[in-house]
């Protein structure tokens, strides 16, 4: 069976990532693709900036948030990051948490799940970038929920209709290619 972990990538207090990850979760979930999804919510990490000098009293905990971080990274077959899209790029603890990664998901496959005011495309460009030097292969189908027509206020979720084909596209492809790129794994 495989394992797709769905990386909510945002600690912003008041984000909006936690709706539109449960509903990207509820959604996969209901497909019956014989595939285990767990949320990963990186605000459970409490990772320090890389190479960020710390305290001699804050570097065991440290070291214990990088290496479950790690840990719960290489469980996974394939991803779904849901980045909101900050400052037209992915957000800045989202690609610090992947810049403690390399050999934890190289050969596998990624989707993306974006917000914003142009649905969060230009995060997903970013994280193809950061993703692309992981060795991680990203899908071509991504999922694009604008502030604008898809949250009543900007803080509602509620996400029109016709990004459900949009939805089973992207878990398709990731599906595929996590399985694909299990066997290159071995």
């Amino acid at each position: 069976m495989l394992k797709i972990g769905i990386v909510l990538g945002s600690i912003r207090q008041g984000r909006n990532a936690e709706a539109v990850t449960n509903w990207t979760y509820d959604f996969a979930t209901k497909r019956n693709d014989d595939v285990e999804y767990e949320i990963v919510d990186l605000a459970d990490y409490k990772l320090p900036f890389l190479g960020q000098a710390l305290p001699e009293a804050q570097q065991a905990e440290a070291e214990t948030a990088i290496k479950a971080w790690s840990d719960k990274m290489a469980s996974f077959d394939g991803y779904i990051f849901v980045a909101p899209e900050y400052n037209h790029a992915v957000g800045g603890a989202l690609k610090n948490a992947l810049d403690f990664l390399k050999p934890e998901v190289a050969n596998k496959a990624a989707g993306f799940v974006g917000y914003g005011s142009l649905g969060g495309t230009r995060a997903h460009e970013n994280l193809r970038l950061i993703l692309g030097e992981l060795q991680v292969a990203d899908v071509q189908t991504a999922l694009t929920f604008s502030l604008m027509t898809d949250f009543v206020n900007m803080s509602e979720f509620k996400p029109a209709d016709y990004h459900a084909a949009n939805a089973n596209g992207m878990l398709d492809q990731v599906i595929s290619w996590s399985r694909a790129l299990k066997t290159v794994r071995g």
